[in-house]
Formats: C-alpha cells, structure tokens, sequence
C-alpha cells in the first residue's frame, strides 16, 4: 500500500501528537523520526523515552493530540529479580527490550500463567516453549519460570527482529511457527491462530489504555475515544480475514 505520510514526518513533533494506523489503533507520541521505511515514535519527552518502531506505511495520518501532556517518568533501576512472575518478566523485557506488559499478554494467551502448563504437542512452561525451540535457546528447564520467560522473551525478540518489528507478523510466528508464515507471506489462515493474536494486541491495548486513563483522568474523552479505536481494531484482527484451512496448527513457539 502507498505511504499517505507526509515528509515532515521526519521532523521532531512540537507537541504531542497521535500516530493513526490501518489498523486502527492509535499511538500518542512526543516526538518521532524516520528511520529508513521505519518511524520512531517516542513516547514521551524525557531523554530515556521508550519507543515503538512502527512501518511508515502502516500509518493513515498524525493527528495532533489535546489531551494534557504526561508529566516526565524517571526511570529507576530495576531491583535485583525476585522469584515472582512478575519479576521474571521486568528482568528479560529489559535484557532483550520488550515491553513487560506485551510478554505477560503473550503469558496469558500461552499458558494463563501456568508455569507447570504442557500442551498435547509438549510445548511447556508460561510461554510454552517447545523442546526444539527451547534448546536452540540454550534453556535447559522448560519448567523453570526464570529461564521460560527469558528464553520465550528472546524468541520474541529474534521474531520481530525477523518481520522489521510486525508484531501481528511475529505473533503468527510464535503460534504457527516462522515456517507458515513464509509459506503464506504473512499470518497463517487458521482461525486459532487469528483468534491468538487479537487475544494479545486486545489484552496489551487495555493495559495501555488504562494506564492512559490512569496517568490522564482530566482527558475522559481522549479515553474514550481511544477506548473505541481498540475495541474496533480488536474486532478487526479478527473478523477480517476468514480461514481458508483447517490443517493442524503448529504447538506455540516451534520452529
């Protein structure tokens, strides 16, 4: 699809702006940068501003955002991993960048934060990793929440680091396996696999949005607005394309 977006793209925003995507989500950003076929949005104005890597040409327009900008986030360092989920997760999202809320979505929809779970196929652990895959990642206990989550956390990241940051792409890939994936040249046409990946991105788009609301309870509208756009795009992800096959779908995180 032809790129809609304006050269001045490339230019840092004056004021928080929002980054309209096809599909339909929307992404408020301080400021942003074109990086090849890549935008930059960065998230907030502070020198340790997280970011997201979105293709230029997955987004319609940049609409200037009203709402009160967020006050600057200090960073603090994280703490030393404890033995709770929740400290396996801090610890690989920061070791391989990726954002913690993102990989306890992925949690949820591998295992509903099992860490004993095993599927029919031998998939195993939170992020049910199966014993190739676990392997090629050096993890020598599937069952071992700590190692689990760091090795599916890397899994991610090499998978989008393979489809240049599409993460509804690397989400099919973890599900399905990279294979199908290439053989199709983009998600799989299984219904499981499509109900999958609309299960994360509409789990992670309501953390995020109620962390807007939370951070912005002055800018109810925006909520809202933004409210409506995820639950649209959640609709979207899976009613849009309908499968074509029933063949078996690989185990999670198979290669």
């Amino acid at each position: 699809m032809a790129c809609v977006f304006l050269l001045l793209l490339a230019l840092p925003a004056l004021a928080a702006d929002l980054a309209v995507l096809q599909n339909g989500f929307s992404i408020r950003h301080e400021r942003r940068e074109a990086l090849g076929t890549i935008t930059r949005l960065y998230l907030d104005g502070s020198p340790q501003s997280g970011y997201v890597d979105v293709p230029s040409d997955q987004i319609v327009s940049i609409e200037h955002d009203d709402s009160p900008a967020p006050q600057p986030v200090v960073l603090q360092p994280l703490p030393t991993p404890g033995n709770t989920i929740d400290d396996f997760v801090n610890a690989a999202g920061l070791k391989h960048g990726i954002d913690p809320d993102l990989i306890q979505s992925v949690i949820r929809a591998e295992s509903g934060f099992n860490p004993k779970a095993v599927s029919r196929k031998g998939a195993k652990g939170l992020m049910q990793l199966m014993p190739a895959t676990a392997s090629k990642l050096g993890v020598a206990n599937s069952l071992d929440p700590a190692a689990n989550v760091d090795g599916g956390t890397q899994y991610l990241r090499e998978l989008l680091e393979r489809y240049n940051n599409d993460l509804v792409k690397a989400l099919a890939a973890y599900n399905a396996g990279p294979e199908r994936v290439e053989r199709y040249k983009g998600v799989p046409p299984y219904r499981e696999t499509y109900a999958y990946i609309s299960r994360i991105i509409a789990d992670f788009n309501r953390k995020k949005l109620a962390q807007y609301a939370a951070a912005h309870p002055a800018a109810p509208r925006t909520a809202k607005r933004a409210s409506k756009t995820s639950r649209a795009a959640a609709a979207s992800n899976t009613l849009t394309t309908t499968p074509t096959t029933a063949d078996a779908q690989q185990p999670a995180a198979s290669d």
